[in-house]
C-alpha cells in the first residue's frame, strides 16, 4: 500500500530521498538577490519551546537557523494584544496594529456593536465551499500594505502566495495583491475566494480531488520518542486539559469511532501533527506549479502552521502533547526546506520563520506551581460593570461588550441620556479593576497620549486604532487569561510568555549566521526581508532594518 506521505508528495512532486542534512551552496555574486522569499509562520509557538527542546531537534528543521543560521534569541512583538490575526498583519507590513488597523481576531464595531471578523468582506465568497457569514474572504479591512504588495507593484509578474489552516494566516501576509489558499474545516479541501481568482487552478482541483485529508482518517498520532525524553513536560489527560477533538492523551487515533470522513474529522485534524503535514503538501504543490522561485523574477510564498496553536490552546503549552508535537512539526519542517533545497536552489532562496504570537501556561498548571493565576470570564464580568453603572447613573446597558482587548461602552446611549461619557468611562474602569485578575485598564484619552512611563501602556497603545478599538483596554495580571471554557490556554497578553516568539533567518550569502542577543521585533521582519531581497519597505512599516549581512 502506498504510504500516506508518499500519496501527499505525489500531489506536489514526484517523491525524492531525503538527505540528513542539506549542503551550505557557495554564497551568491553580491548583486545578485534570492529568487524566492518564503515566510513559515508557525502558529503560536513561544520560543521557550525551540530552545527548550533543542537538544531532540533534526539535525535540518529549527537546527537549520540555529546552527547554520541568523537568529534572534531575544525577539518580540512590541503591541500589547497579541493574538493571530494582529501578528499576522505585523510580519510583512512591519507596522503595528494601531496602523494595520487588525486589532484583533475579532471585535465590535464602536458605532454599532456589530461584530466584525479581521478577514471578514461579505462581498467575496469561497469558491467550491460554503461560505458562513464573517468568513475570512478578503484583506478590505488591512489598512496598509505588505512586503508582497511591494514586490508586485515592481514586478507585477512577480507572485506572492499565503496559504494556511486558517484564513487570516494565509490572507494579511498575502496582503491586497497576492493570492491566499486556507483550508477548509467542513470539507477537508483548500480553497480561495472570488476576491482573487473566479475560479480555482486546475491544480489546486486536482489536489483537492485526490481527498489528501481523507488519508489521515484512523492515522495514528503517536509519542515521536520514548516516554523519559517527555520528563520536562506536563504529562497527558490532566483535568486542564480540554478532553474533546481528538481526546488529550496519546497516542491518539484520528477520527477514532467515526465511520467515515466528515466534518468533525476535518477541523480535528488541524489539532494534530497531521494538519502542518497537510498544509505543507500544499505548499509543496504551490511551489511546484506556480514555479515559484524558478521563472526568472522575484517570487514570495508565505506558509503559516496552524497545528500548534490549536494543541497549545487545548492542552498548554507545557504538555507532552505540545513538546510532542513541536518535535513532529521539526522533522515536517526538514522535509520541506529539503525539498525546496531540490525545487529551488539551496543558493537561490531565503528562509525567515516566526510565530504570530507566544502562550501562556495553563492557568490550573500555574497555580500548581505555586503562581497568582486564574480566568477572566467576560460574562460574568459585563453584568457586574453594567449592574454597577445602572446604580449610578440610571440607565442599563451601557457597556456594549467586550470588544478585543477592551470593553466597549455606548457612548451614544450616554448622550441621549444626557450623561458625562467621561464620568461613565471613568465609573466603568473603576469597576474593571475591582475585578479579580484584572491589573491595569486604560483609557481611550491615555491612549491617544504620550505617557511612555506608565507599565504596558505604549504596548498597548501599539494595539489601539481609535476608529476600530474600545475606550477601555485591560490588561489581565500575570499567567492570568481571559477565557471562554474551563480548560485549555491562550494568549493575548503583553507579557514575555506570549510576545516573545521566534525569528529565525537562513539563506546562504544572504542573511549570515550566528546567534544575536539584540533584542529585535517582529515589526523589523519586513523592513528586513526588503533589503535582502533589494526592494523598499512597506510604506507604513515602523521596525528596522535588521542588516543580515553574510
Amino acid at each position: 500500500m502506498i504510504s500516506i506521505r508518499r500519496r501527499l508528495l505525489g500531489l506536489a512532486i514526484a517523491a525524492a530521498a531525503l538527505s540528513a542534512c542539506s549542503t551550505t551552496p557557495p554564497p551568491p555574486a553580491a548583486a545578485q538577490r534570492p529568487k524566492l522569499l518564503v515566510m513559515v509562520v508557525i502558529d503560536g509557538l513561544p520560543m521557550r519551546q525551540v530552545t527548550g527542546y533543542r537538544d531532540q531537534l533534526a539535525p535540518d528543521g529549527f537546527a537549520r537557523f540555529l546552527d547554520r543560521g541568523r537568529w534572534f534569541a531575544n525577539a518580540h512583538y512590541g503591541h500589547g494584544h497579541t493574538v493571530t490575526a494582529a501578528g499576522h498583519a505585523v510580519m510583512l507590513s512591519g507596522a503595528y496594529p494601531q496602523r494595520t488597523g487588525i486589532i484583533s481576531n475579532e471585535w465590535r464595531d464602536p458605532a454599532t456593536g456589530d461584530p466584525v471578523y479581521n478577514t471578514g468582506d461579505a462581498a467575496y465568497q469561497y469558491l467550491d465551499n460554503p461560505t458562513a457569514p464573517l468568513s475570512g474572504t478578503s484583506p478590505r479591512n488591512l489598512k496598509v500594505e505588505t512586503l508582497g504588495d511591494v514586490l508586485r507593484a515592481r514586478s507585477p509578474q512577480s507572485k506572492v502566495i499565503g496559504i494556511s489552516g486558517k484564513d487570516r494566516g494565509a490572507i494579511l501576509p498575502a496582503g491586497h495583491k497576492g493570492t491566499a489558499y486556507m483550508y477548509m474545516t467542513e470539507t477537508g479541501k483548500f480553497t480561495s475566494s472570488t476576491y482573487y481568482m473566479p475560479a480555482l487552478p486546475q491544480w489546486v482541483t486536482a489536489f483537492n480531488a485526490a481527498k489528501p485529508a481523507d488519508a489521515f482518517f484512523q492515522k495514528t498520532w503517536a509519542p515521536l520518542l520514548p516516554e523519559a525524553a517527555y520528563a520536562r513536560s506536563v504529562p497527558d489527560g490532566q483535568a486542564w486539559q480540554v478532553a474533546s477533538g481528538n481526546g488529550n492523551r496519546l497516542p491518539a487515533v484520528m477520527g477514532d469511532k467515526m465511520d467515515a470522513p466528515g466534518a468533525r474529522f476535518y477541523g480535528n485534524l488541524l489539532a494534530s501533527p497531521f494538519g502542518d503535514e497537510l498544509t505543507l503538501a500544499f505548499a509543496r504543490a504551490a511551489v511546484t506549479n506556480e514555479k515559484l522561485g524558478q521563472r526568472g523574477v522575484q517570487d514570495l510564498l508565505s506558509v503559516s502552521l496552524s497545528s500548534h496553536d490549536y494543541i497549545n490552546h487545548a492542552f498548554g503549552p507545557e504538555s507532552r502533547l505540545s513538546h510532542d508535537h513541536t518535535l513532529h512539526l521539526d522533522r515536517h519542517l526538514q522535509a520541506f526546506f529539503q525539498f525546496l533545497d531540490k525545487t529551488v536552489g539551496a543558493g537561490n532562496y531565503v528562509l525567515a520563520l516566526t510565530a504570530d504570537h507566544g502562550f501562556t501556561d495553563t492557568p490550573e498548571w500555574a497555580a500548581s506551581q505555586g503562581r497568582d493565576a486564574g480566568r477572566f470570564s467576560s460574562a460574568p464580568a459585563l453584568a457586574a460593570v453594567n449592574g454597577a453603572l445602572s446604580a449610578r447613573f440610571g440607565v442599563d446597558k451601557l457597556a456594549r461588550g467586550f470588544s478585543a482587548a477592551g470593553l466597549l461602552l455606548n457612548d451614544k446611549l450616554a448622550a441621549e441620556r444626557g450623561l458625562d461619557f467621561a464620568a461613565v468611562q471613568a465609573a466603568a474602569r473603576d469597576e474593571l479593576l475591582k475585578l479579580p485578575g484584572v491589573s491595569a485598564v486604560f483609557t481611550r484619552e491615555q491612549l491617544l497620549g504620550s505617557d511612555k512611563s506608565t507599565l504596558y501602556l505604549e504596548a498597548m497603545r501599539k494595539s489601539f486604532d481609535p476608529t476600530r478599538a474600545a475606550q477601555l483596554q485591560i490588561v489581565l495580571k500575570p499567567h492570568w487569561i481571559f477565557s471562554y471554557r474551563p480548560g485549555g490556554s491562550t494568549h493575548g497578553s503583553p507579557y514575555e510568555y506570549d510576545t516573545h516568539v521566534p525569528l529565525l533567518f537562513w539563506g546562504p550569502g544572504y542573511v549570515g549566521q550566528g546567534e544575536m542577543q539584540a533584542r529585535a521585533e517582529v515589526a523589523d521582519l519586513a523592513p528586513t526581508l526588503a533589503a535582502v531581497a533589494g526592494l523598499p519597505a512597506p510604506a507604513q512599516a515602523q521596525g528596522r532594518d535588521l542588516a543580515l549581512k553574510p
